[in-house]
């Protein structure tokens, strides 16, 4: 199968012995790349029970089956390793340049075992692979990182870093990856895996061609798609002062299909950030440790973080490798307190996670925050719903400033805010005890705590609210990596128009009401189902969750794949990848569940906070009376996929058949 290099390179950081190793045609075949590719490989790589920050954990940097092959916004790679912080499958997604570089190297990707005995960074070049001394990088932060190995390069061609800072360092388990000045591969803990190994970068300069098996046909795709988002653009009247008026119109009782490419047109002009006041007013955003909605954070705070006054920031707009969208950008931090003086701006994420979410409208408050998050590594989504969850514990009592120094935690204080995440960033006094997320702080304070530890399966939830997107909730829940608000949703999936392509996908083209999406029937089950089948594609694909989102009838994904690879397969074929590839990560981390029974490294988590789904539902906001069944829910999804309904695990039948 064309589109991929045939190979990965596996690295033992406790010998520095370096191995190349051709993987199987079939494995190629049923788990394409990226995500999938991995799946395969670290099931049988990692020994069941292993210790996540132990030597058998296995950190694999994945690279797209599409990338490089002149496909669009597919230039995505995937972290994937057993994950400290839910204890099974874990996995991470990150934009930047890195993909390519991964295979113009020579490999699929590059997996990474053992522990290194000092600081190391791995390089692979014309040269060849190795492993060089890192200590004097150890200790910076993830930009200086950076900086410090593009300076250092003596090659013709500059090269691109993946690298951690020093909360990855100290091994919190909410820490990330840095790749392109601040790009994440936020969640699961991969930081904190990657700095157990001592491996403070990855460092790749390659030039070996990506083969794919049409060339002329690909590009002829991407021309098409590239002229189609060329040609949308919003009309002069759309400001983000409008963004309340779009989210309110996104909140009705009907939902009204629509197409997704006139979304590109918004991404274009703010990026995701447009949410920031469309999402408060409808009920998307969750407010005060998902406990408040719009009545507490209303129009006067929630207006200053209008995303105007963020682009009004942007000196360049950013785009991720084979991009046509470029939804980044980089900003001017000077005056906000940041340490240097520009950063990629602060996404919705991170926005609503140190905005809504602690009642802060301290917009220069938050720039501070997204820098020291991109440069400590903490993940902004843990990182804001920590400090939300230690903000209600001071309320409660549960915390009290004997706990935190003397720092007052209020809501809303933009100065008490840093403060703490600097202290998380530093594992320093109450910070230590917050630096790993909710759930292992609230089992450290205790006190009724884990009441209000806003967690779902062990990880916090991504900033988009359960309760007006049931099919969110359940992605949230049943997913293999739990909490992530990028699997499927019910936005995701209508705009997808996956059922031109997909026999079995249910369609979506007429309006309905929205009370629909609040009922565990069968029709929901497989809407969710498919978009986590979708998802596991773009995953092992290197796809853009923002180019599926534009709708496949637009973005051709299936015609890229067949024309990449040299295959035939219809979309339910390569839609059945997919399936595989959700059941294998289902299956590992099902695995490693009954392996870590009655260890200390053991994390069985409930599905959900009763809060994410409902329970009870909240008394205010657009979203009063909302509750999501969610058991129902998540047993039918289960039931879809071959899964045991109660304990997520596929069955026989199904892991056979892998």
């Amino acid at each position: 199968m064309r589109g991929m290099m045939g190979k990965v390179l596996v690295v033992d950081l406790s010998t520095g012995t370096m191995v190349e190793q051709v993987v199987p045609v079939e494995a190629y075949r049923d788990y394409l790349g990226g995500v999938g590719l991995a799946a395969r490989l670290l099931t049988d790589m990692i020994p069941a029970g292993a210790d996540p920050m132990g030597p058998d954990n296995v950190l694999a940097f994945m690279s797209g089956l599409l990338t490089g092959t002149g496909s669009m916004m597919t230039g995505r790679w995937m972290v994937c390793c057993k994950s400290p912080l839910t204890g099974g499958w874990g996995d991470a997604n990150c934009g930047g340049t890195l993909s390519p570089e991964i295979k113009r190297c020579g490999w699929d990707g590059i997996l990474f075992r053992g522990i290194s005995a000092g600081p190391v960074a791995f390089v692979a070049d014309g040269n060849g692979p190795r492993l060089v001394d890192a200590s004097a990088q150890w200790g910076l932060d993830a930009i200086e990182s950076e900086d410090s190995f593009k300076a250092a390069w003596d090659g013709a061609k500059k090269p691109v870093v993946a690298t951690i800072g020093p909360a990855a360092e100290k091994l919190s388990l909410i820490s990330g990856i840095s790749n392109d000045g601040g790009r994440y591969a936020a969640r699961s803990g991969v930081g904190a895996v990657m700095g157990s190994k001592r491996l403070k970068a990855v460092v790749l300069s390659g030039n070996k061609p990506i083969p794919c098996a049409d060339k002329a046909r690909v590009q002829e795709i991407s021309k098409a798609f590239t002229r189609k988002i060329g040609k949308i653009n919003l009309p002069g009247f759309m400001t983000g002062a409008f963004m309340p008026l779009m989210g309110k119109m996104l909140g009705m009782k009907t939902v009204v299909p629509v197409d997704g490419i006139l979304a590109s047109a918004i991404l274009k002009k703010w990026g995701t950030i447009y949410n920031n006041t469309a999402g408060i007013v409808n009920g998307d955003s969750p407010v005060r440790n998902w406990g408040g909605s719009v009545k507490d954070f209303n129009y006067k705070k929630y207006s200053k973080l209008n995303p105007d006054r963020i682009v009004a920031r942007e000196t360049k707009k950013y785009h991720c490798y084979s991009c046509v969208i470029g939804c980044g950008g980089i900003c001017d931090a000077s005056g906000t307190g940041a340490k240097g003086s520009h950063m990629h701006k602060p996404e919705y994420e991170t926005c609503c996670a140190f905005g809504a979410l602690v009642l802060s409208d301290d917009l220069d408050a938050i720039f501070l925050c997204n820098d020291i998050c991109n440069r400590s590594g903490l993940d902004t989504i843990s990182a804001g719903s920590t400090v939300a969850f230690a903000l209600e514990c001071y309320e409660r009592g549960i915390l009290t400033k004997d706990d935190t120094g003397g720092l007052e935690l209020r809501w809303g204080d933009g100065k008490a805010i840093v403060a703490l995440l600097t202290m998380m960033a530093e594992r320093r006094g109450i910070g230590d005890i917050l630096a790993d997320g909710v759930a292992l702080a609230a089992k450290r304070l205790g006190k009724g705590s884990d009441a209000i530890a806003v967690h779902a399966g062990g990880q916090e939830p991504g900033m988009h609210d359960g309760r007006m997107d049931p099919m969110m909730a359940v992605a949230f829940s049943a997913d293999p990596t739990p909490g992530r608000h990028t699997i499927s949703s019910a936005v995701y999936y209508n705009v997808s128009h996956l059922w031109e392509f997909v026999s079995w996908a249910p369609p979506v083209t007429r309006p309905y009401f929205k009370a629909k999406e609040f009922v565990a029937s069968d029709e929901e089950a497989l809407k969710s189902v498919a978009g986590a089948c979708v998802k596991q594609l773009l995953d092992a694909t290197g796809g853009c969750l923002f180019a599926l989102t534009t709708g496949l009838q637009h973005w051709r994904l299936f015609e890229w794949l067949n024309a990449a690879t040299g295959e035939t397969r219809t979309p339910d074929e390569w839609m059945d990848a997919g399936r595989r590839i959700q059941t294998a990560r289902a299956a590992f981390g099902a695995r490693e569940k009954a392996a870590d029974s009655g260890k200390a490294q053991a994390r069985d988590y409930p599905l959900a906070n009763p809060r994410i789904y409902g329970e009870p539902p909240l008394d205010r906001g657009p979203l009063a009376g909302n509750t999501v069944p969610l058991q129902a829910m998540v047993e039918r999804y289960r039931r879809e996929f071959g899964w045991d309904e109660k304990s997520g695990a596929p069955l026989p039948a199904m892991t056979g058949n892998q």
